[in-house]
């Protein structure tokens, strides 16, 4: 089994959404067996809101990305998060 590099955006609830500390909560909740790769960007969106471009590293299996995805949707702060990027490596 592999590793797949999976890009994804994570969307602020609102622009006075504390980013940095959105950053730490996000890092600490990310599972077991999954690894942050380089750093949490912020990309400008429009009127100040800012989006968190998340790189991770995951197993190359059925539902592989599900496990973030839903650890990251429980942490306070988080609007929504979206797949913008899957490789293979």
């Amino acid at each position: 089994m592999g590793e797949v590099a999976a890009k994804m955006k994570i969307m602020p609830e609102s622009i006075d959404t504390d980013l940095v500390e959105l950053k730490e909560k996000l890092k600490g909740v990310i599972p077991a067996g999954t690894d942050l790769y380089g750093d949490i960007i912020e990309e400008p969106i429009a009127f100040g809101l800012k989006a968190l471009i998340v790189t991770l590293i995951v197993n190359d299996e059925e539902g592989g990305t599900e496990a973030v995805e839903e650890a990251f949707a429980k942490v306070p702060g988080v609007e929504n998060i979206q797949i913008l990027e899957l490789y293979r490596i």
